[in-house]
């Protein structure tokens, strides 16, 4: 039990474990309780949060109070655990190699995962990875400090600026963005660093800029904007926006005023945040999580846990997937009428 409780990074998954450990099978080793690993992002990003929250709403540890009383209205008997994770791709690959039951991704690293291509163009097809569910838009934030003269894409030509990590979804998009304004990383001072690591180089000004894709508000852009006075570059309109909707995974996102400091609103492009699994993961499993997800007990927890809490509903589960969806997922979609019957 000591792995298991070392592997748990959120709140949702602590408390998920401490009550299987309080129970009386748990005292025995009970060797059936199924855990379910959801991969998420750096403990800084909208996707541990998000994850935690999920984590929570699927959860039905034995012994909990039933759902109609007021109790758990996850999938019965399952543990669920949101770790802090290198995001999407790493998510995707973990998925794979079965180190995880899910994990959330971009809608553009799943789409490559599955076919070989822009990320994963160098590793063979993930032809087993599935989808449970669209959660939400992850927008493409492009941050410099205010007065930086950068308003626009074109305008890092020179510039120091960060990519994210070799391997993230966040690099890969970035490289799209770039080639929409006719740039190569080759005209810039490209850097790759971790978020939270770019922020705080951004601060010391030892950055002009950096990009990073997550849904907003992103925990650790709203506190760099609590600290210094910055910017979120658009990205959108004219020809750049014409190149970058021939790709099926991109669309456009208004962030609101006010969702940073001192920042207005504007229009950038983004991507969806999908609920993945493998096609390996059994049937009843994943309709039970589907289930459990779009429990109406799961909104509340939803609208209060985080702020992009708000943008996961059901009517919005089918947008743009990408990926086929797993079976399980499949069937529960179909009982709740949002799927034409086959």
């Amino acid at each position: 039990m000591e792995v298991i409780a070392a592997g748990v990074r959120s709140l949702a998954g602590f408390l998920a474990v401490a009550c299987l450990l309080a129970t009386p099978a748990a005292a025995q080793g009970m060797p059936d309780m199924p855990f379910f690993r959801i991969g998420t992002g750096g403990t800084a990003g909208t996707y541990f949060a998000v994850g935690g929250l999920i984590a929570n709403a699927i959860s039905n540890p034995a012994g909990s109070r039933p759902c109609n009383e007021g109790g758990a209205c996850g999938v019965p008997g399952l543990v669920a655990i949101a770790i802090a994770a290198n995001g999407s791709v790493a998510n995707v690959t973990d998925i794979q190699a079965g180190r995880l039951e899910a994990g959330l991704a971009q809608s553009d690293v799943a789409y490559w995962a599955m076919n070989g291509t822009g990320s994963f163009d160098s590793r063979p097809p993930a032809r087993d990875l599935r989808a449970i569910a669209y959660l939400y838009p992850e927008a493409v934030h492009l941050v410099v400090r205010k007065g930086s003269g950068i308003r626009s894409v074109a305008d890092l030509k020179g510039k120091r600026v960060s990519l994210d990590e070799p391997g993230s979804g966040t690099l890969a998009d970035a490289r799209l963005v770039l080639g929409a304004f006719d740039l190569t990383e080759r005209d810039l001072k490209a850097e790759y660093l971790k978020p939270p690591d770019a922020g705080a180089r951004l601060e010391a000004g030892e950055i002009d800029a950096f990009f990073f894709v997550g849904g907003w508000p992103v925990p650790a852009i709203a506190e760099l904007a609590e600290r210094i006075d910055i910017d979120i570059v658009p990205i959108s309109g004219g020809q750049a926006e014409q190149r970058l909707t021939r790709y099926s995974f991109f669309s456009f996102e208004r962030v609101p005023e006010g969702t940073y400091r001192g920042v207005p609103a504007l229009s950038t492009v983004s991507v969806g945040a999908l609920l993945i699994t493998s096609a390996k993961q059994e049937e009843e499993l994943i309709h039970g999580v589907a289930k459990a997800l779009w429990n109406v007990n799961t909104r509340a927890l939803l609208d209060t846990g985080h702020a992009k809490g708000r943008d996961i509903r059901r009517d919005r589960a089918l947008k743009n997937l990408v990926i086929p969806l797993h079976p399980g997922a499949e069937r529960y979609y179909r009982e709740a009428g949002l799927m034409l019957p086959r």
